[in-house]
């Protein structure tokens, strides 16, 4: 499985996205299923909600939830990047730390928010 990041959903979410379209045609080639973290379910629902948006084709992906393993873990990845000099989002920690728990690569087009969690073997889809 791959796990995509909250900006991926959305491309592939908009009609006529050349980056969506993009996106959807990699994930096809890597023939591994894509998926999402709680984290990012909740980010794509406000806009979705917020923008009166249809939901049916996001409520399809299969969703990964954040466990005490994986906070135990975002809370150390969120610290490293913070003492390195490189500050992360907490949101990005949290689902770096889903996908290393669970040994799967992230799909995201914002790569410099999630480099920082590389050293603690985070892997990025196409890399």
């Amino acid at each position: 499985m791959i796990i995509l990041d909250s900006d991926v959903v959305i491309e592939v979410l908009q009609k006529k996205s050349p980056k969506g379209d993009e996106a959807v045609k990699q994930i096809l080639s890597s023939s591994e299923q894509p998926c999402i973290t709680v984290i990012t379910l909740h980010e794509v629902l406000l806009g979705l909600y917020k923008y009166g948006r249809p939901l049916r084709e996001f409520l399809q992906f299969p969703v990964l939830d954040y466990t005490k393993k994986d906070a135990v873990l975002s809370s150390k990845l969120e610290l490293e990047a913070e003492k390195s000099g490189n500050p992360a989002l907490r949101t990005d920690a949290m689902i770096a730390a889903i996908a290393i728990n669970n040994g799967l690569s992230v799909y995201t087009f914002n790569v410099k928010h999630f480099v920082a969690f590389k050293t603690q073997g985070l892997k990025l889809f196409g890399e």
